[in-house]
């Protein structure tokens, strides 16, 4: 649908990476819709496709270049798009040298580009072309205090300000956050992520996310319940909390406990049915905040702990603390509190000088842990961080061997616990209905089942997606659950 048949300007946005990256999308679309823009889903069909890329790992730079090209592709075609734009992480995080390696793109944005994407974007297509930016560590655009960091007026994607929607654009329009920002969804999915900070203050070794994302900045709680409260309005039933390192929210707000203190005032003043709370700093956890998840009924009971590793030398390479015990102890806590509950993590394996000792820390911890969901990632340097640097780097077919070891681990581990679930009852949102076979099944996620960690699949059931449907577990295949609806139960709702 092209402007000479809806007398607008269309645009395409293509989402690459995380959650975070969602909201992103999601925020600039909002701009783009207040600009008088027409947010299309086919890109061959648009004037402008934005690509927002991820720049986290090589796999994932490796997807968002591959993707760029891609649709600069279609600009070959008769109704192709006219710009192909790449914005996002992986845009910020190399900007000019991104540009000039990957001529395809019409532009390279980066995050100071958000709160102006609509007449940006104009222009690129009317032929202008910007001017790449240089990176920089957006680390030092805001204060070393945390608490000094909220009237610094730095630009944050989520955070920085928009110019008013009028008319139609204000009615499809989201909330205002610090101070305004627009947010258009991009699908109609029951579950929605909200971003509760951006940055992230910690130094580990091996990551350059705070170089290219900054530093800690908390939104305010006000924005966040306004926005969760407007996306129930919009038929959302579960809300995800995203954020670099959600234990620290509040801490440059002046409370470090601001997150327990929130999340019953999430839930009572919006009516969301269930909210679910993402990236944990293990070190950062305190007592105050597993009771206040695990015994407030509409926060699930999932625990998305980033571990990245159990050996305590070699978390103190990575510039993290705990280790075996203190990580185990941690897990018990949480199943004291929850019995039910999901605990899901991250590891990396083949870290510089990870000696077969440590390797065999991380794998103990695991076999004992027993979590309910486990990413594997083999460790590769990152630029510009602190690992990139260090001696002793395994030969990449140890860290392949390690990595196959580990995961085959991992998915025995995480099958079982879904077998251990038979018999027990789950409450399931329903997030899409799959009609391709001869009996319908409706898929979704049980309390303790994060957005990547598998599903529920109920058989024979047929209902509107965002239904919460009470089902016993009868069966699995590997981490999924195969379950069915609770005959006392009553109608789904």
């Amino acid at each position: 649908m092209s402007e000479e048949t809806t007398g607008q300007r269309t645009v395409a946005m293509i989402t690459l990476g995380c959650a975070r990256n969602e909201v992103d999308s999601e925020e600039m679309a909002g701009r783009l819709a207040a600009g008088g823009w027409l947010l299309v889903d086919d890109p061959a069909g648009a004037d402008a496709v934005l690509v927002n890329t991820c720049g986290f790992v090589e796999a994932a730079k490796k997807d968002s270049i591959d993707t760029i090209l891609a649709v600069a592709d279609l600009k070959d075609g008769a109704s192709g798009p006219q710009a192909v734009v790449a914005v996002g992480c992986m845009a910020e995080r190399y900007g000019a040298e991104l540009a000039d390696q990957l001529p395809e793109a019409d532009a390279v944005l980066g995050f100071d580009d958000y709160s102006d994407i609509s007449a940006t974007l104009l222009g690129i297509v009317r032929g202008e072309v910007p001017e790449a930016h240089v990176p920089r560590d957006r680390r030092l655009l805001l204060p070393i205090s945390p608490v000094d960091r909220p009237s610094a007026g730095a630009q944050v994607p989520g955070h920085g300000d928009a110019a008013s929607a009028t008319g139609a654009a204000a009615e499809q329009a989201g909330p205002a956050w610090q101070p305004p920002v627009l947010r258009r969804r991009l699908e109609e999915s029951p579950v929605a992520p909200v971003k509760l900070a951006s940055g992230c203050d910690r130094r580990c070794s091996f990551c350059a996310i705070p170089s290219f994302r900054g530093s800690f900045v908390s939104r305010p709680p006000q924005d966040v319940v306004a926005e969760i409260a407007w996306l129930r309005e919009s038929g959302v039933r579960e809300v995800v909390l995203v954020s670099e390192n959600s234990t620290s929210y509040g801490k440059d707000l002046g409370n470090l406990r601001l997150l327990e203190e929130t999340l019953p005032l999430m839930i009572d003043s919006t009516g969301i049915d269930r909210l679910r709370v993402a990236y944990l700093q293990p070190a950062e956890v305190r007592p105050g905040l597993l009771e206040v998840m695990a015994r407030t009924p509409a926060v699930a009971n999932y625990f998305d702990l980033s571990f990245q590793h159990a050996s305590s030398t070699l978390l103190r390479r990575m510039r993290r603390f705990g280790g075996v015990e203190e990580f185990l102890e941690l897990v018990a806590t949480i199943r004291r509190l929850a019995p039910e509950a999901g605990i899901r993590s991250n590891v990396i394996v083949g870290f510089p000088g990870e000696t077969q000792e440590e390797f065999d820390d991380l794998l103990r911890f695991l076999a004992e842990a027993r979590l309910d969901a486990v990413g594997v990632f083999g460790y590769s340097d990152e630029d510009g961080t602190e690992a990139e640097g260090l001696a002793g780097k395994l030969d990449p077919d140890v860290i392949h061997a390690r990595v196959e070891e580990v995961s085959a681990l991992v998915e025995e581990l995480m099958a079982q616990r879904a077998e251990d679930r038979v018999g027990t009852q789950v409450r399931v949102l329903v997030e899409y209905v799959d009609r391709d076979d001869v009996e319908a099944v409706s898929v979704g996620r049980s309390e303790h089942q994060g957005p990547d960690d598998g599903a529920t699949l109920l058989p024979g059931v047929d209902v509107e997606a965002g239904t919460f449907i009470d089902a016993i577990v009868i069966d699995t295949e590997g981490v999924d659950l195969i379950a069915e609806p609770v005959a006392s139960a009553g109608p789904a709702r």
